[in-house]
């Protein structure tokens, strides 16, 4: 199992490069980047605090850093239009000489959308607009040009030149069952959250949405995140989205990880530590105590 680095997009512009030079220097596969322009609140109301831009970052990421995968967790259909995407996409690819990874989401963070002006729709339309962006999306990615006429989307013969270089994977999010439709039919990566016993659950939705669409799972890269607190207590820890325990206890869990077919398991770094140092000092210690001993 492979594993990554994903910073809070309210990190400093110096945190966020240290960190992903770390990643470089210590063996982690690649470095994530939410895609969101405040932070979240759930009462739905404005936030000030910082964002960085996801794909400012992955572009400036990949001049600097010259090995780990550059991943958008996850784009919203809502907020970018696909055009736009696949072409940030393939720019970033050629500043990072083919190590992108283009993840789509149908939106849901309210606070930024009510305060910009994007819409949300309810889920239903709002997961028909994330099909027919996902297939523009594909089209671009893999055609010579590409023509859609649809409810939200509309191209006549359109081109999206220079392709990437080599392959640049589309990555859905998701748990729900038309959305894993959607990713057992278009895209090259499923990406889902939870501890162990959550993603199980979740990898036997997906596995029914890869039959009904006639999808080999074995050909769909799989991801997976969750909180971790090393040596934490569970005081504080969200259920079914956190892993909790000493070293060796973590060793258990991301070894049922790697079971149950994940690939690649990325560390949010929101319970690493309160400083940048610390954060960092616990990230090192998860590299030698716990990831070096994962069977």
């Amino acid at each position: 199992m492979k594993y990554s680095v994903w910073p809070s997009y309210d990190r400093s512009w110096d945190e966020t490069i240290a960190l992903a030079r770390f990643a470089e220097t210590h063996d982690f596969d690649g470095f994530w980047y939410a895609d969101h322009l405040m932070p979240y609140r759930a009462d739905g109301t404005p936030d000030p605090g910082d964002a960085l831009e996801c794909w400012s970052v992955l572009a400036a990421i990949g001049a600097l850093v010259p090995r780990v995968r550059l991943v958008s967790m996850v784009s919203p259909v809502t907020i970018h239009h696909p055009v736009l995407l696949a072409k940030r996409a393939t720019t970033v690819s050629h500043v990072a000489a083919g190590r992108v990874v283009l993840g789509l989401g149908a939106g849901w963070q309210v606070n930024e959308h009510a305060a910009y002006g994007f819409e949300l729709p309810e889920p239903g339309p709002r997961v028909s607009r994330f099909a027919e962006a996902i297939q523009v999306v594909h089209g671009l990615l893999h055609d010579d040009s590409t023509t859609f006429h649809g409810t939200y989307y509309s191209l006549t013969d359109a081109p999206c030149s220079p392709k990437a270089v080599g392959a640049l994977p589309i990555l859905v999010g998701t748990g729900s069952p038309r959305m894993l439709r959607l990713t057992a039919r278009f895209a090259d990566e499923w990406n889902t959250w939870g501890d162990p016993d959550e993603v199980a659950l979740r990898t036997q939705r997906f596995l029914t949405a890869c039959e009904a669409e006639g999808r080999d799972p074995a050909t769909m890269r799989r991801s997976a995140q969750a909180m971790v607190h090393l040596d934490g207590t569970g005081d504080g820890a969200l259920a079914g989205r956190s892993i909790v325990g000493s070293a060796a206890q973590l060793v258990e869990q991301f070894a049922r990880y790697a079971e149950l077919g994940v690939d690649e398991f990325a560390f949010p770094d929101d319970t690493l530590g309160d400083s940048p140092g610390e954060r960092l000092d616990t990230l090192a210690r998860l590299h030698d105590e716990v990831l070096r001993h994962v069977p």
